[in-house]
């Protein structure tokens, strides 16, 4: 843990710097080899080392506390596509926006936004069947994450028609309907490269053909914005071409330091109590009995009798690749892997790091920054479902002060 304001976090380990700098473990271990870093005798690096890199500075000159003061020149509304359990929508009410509607098709999920927020326009059903025309010109953003679809492009123009039929579509008639001042959209980080970028590529021609300028999307990883998850989005921002000249857009500062584990179920500085009880999955007797020989941070490699591993990999243990989810603990020093719609799935395992058992619905949460009075409706299946698919609430509240700061721009301009 790196904490820039206490003076005894000085180090890092080497799974943290390479979350941080987004390489690959043994990246780092290259370096070391290489003498390009030495480590302690502890095995973990001194900051001192690493302070010089431009993801280690950026918790050093954090502009987070004043970035916490933005307020809105005056009560900016929002419409919410794919709202799922309600994590970016709580973000966005964090920064100050007003929701006049929220549309999700899952009725679980929407029966967890109505139950926390009875005020909010939540439209359950299918967005293909929703008239957005009545909000033209009165909406400041348009939010929400599509999933992402491959479109045909066969014999196509790759415009606004060719994706028909694909959740990017309905976005972007949302989009043409309404006509807001700006949209953030988020995806997955592999929305980059999907076709080898041509699927990029079509959404960028398609937001140009709406009358938009977009900001060069961005992949934000979770830990740089008081987060303990090792989760990432890629963030699309645009600007109606109209205000584009009197805008000015900046992405979120990062937190002052990395959060973990120990930060999300330990009262602290994400909260003031220790993480309540809530209900949660279990293992099976001998999958249990595999998991207790997991050490903390470590997965199924690290069982030391190789005829388990065999037993609890099967065919998988014959197979390349690391396989590094699989009868996966996570560590309490660490933030969490990216959490997923179920933490006992074998190939994305999600163990408590001291406990044996899957970690429970209010940790899951927590991992997501959802305050402990957001209660989640619906089986224990589909909480972990809108659980595992939310946007960070803290992480949508950054990016909600950012656009915040914009729409303040555009009220200045004009």
């Amino acid at each position: 843990m790196f904490d820039v304001q206490d003076k005894s976090c000085n180090h890092f380990s080497l799974e943290m710097l390479a979350d941080i700098l987004s390489v690959p473990k043994r990246a780092i271990e290259t370096r070391i080899k290489k003498g390009e870093i030495r480590p302690c005798s502890n095995g973990f690096i001194d900051k001192h080392q690493v302070e010089h890199l431009p993801e280690v500075r950026s918790f050093q000159e954090s502009k987070w506390d004043e970035e916490l003061k933005i307020k809105p020149l005056r009560n900016y509304s929002l419409i919410e596509l794919f709202a799922g359990g309600g994590g970016l929508a709580l973000g966005m009410e964090q920064a100050g926006f007003k929701s006049l509607m929220l549309n999700e098709l899952d009725r679980h999920a929407c029966a967890t936004l109505r139950y926390n927020r009875p005020d909010w326009n939540v439209v359950e059903g299918d967005i293909s069947k929703i008239d957005f025309s009545q909000f033209n010109g009165n909406v400041d953003v348009l939010t929400g994450g599509f999933p992402c679809q491959a479109f045909s492009y066969a014999g196509k123009s790759l415009g606004f028609e060719d994706t028909r039929g694909t959740l990017f579509f309905e976005m972007a008639r949302a989009i043409k309907e309404i006509n807001p001042k700006v949209f953030m959209a988020e995806n997955v980080r592999a929305l980059l490269t999907h076709d080898s970028g041509n699927t990029l590529e079509t959404i960028k021609n398609v937001i140009d053909e709406l009358g938009y300028v977009l900001i060069e999307p961005k992949v934000l990883k979770a830990i740089f914005y008081k987060v303990p998850q090792k989760r990432e989005r890629l963030i699309l921002v645009g600007i109606r071409k109209d205000l584009y000249p009197k805008s000015e857009f900046k992405w979120p500062s990062a937190y002052k330091r990395v959060m973990t584990l120990k930060d999300a179920f330990n009262k602290g500085e994400l909260y003031d109590s220790d993480v309540p009880d809530s209900p949660g999955q279990s293992y099976p007797q001998r999958k249990a009995e595999i998991m207790s020989l997991v050490p903390q941070g470590g997965y199924w490699r690290d069982i030391k009798d190789i005829e388990i591993q065999k037993e609890y990999m099967q065919k998988s243990f014959y197979l390349g690749g690391g396989k590094t989810g699989m009868a996966r603990r996570l560590s309490m020093n660490e933030p969490s892997l990216t959490l997923t719609t179920s933490p006992a799935q074998k190939q994305t395992e999600r163990c408590h790091p001291i406990e044996t058992r899957p970690l429970k619905t209010r940790e899951y949460a927590r991992i997501q920054t959802f305050p402990d009075d957001w209660s989640f409706q619906g089986p224990m299946s589909a909480i972990y479902k809108q659980i595992g698919n939310a946007v960070p609430v803290n992480m949508a509240a950054a990016l909600g002060r950012s656009l915040v700061n914009l729409l303040n721009s555009i009220e200045k301009g004009n």
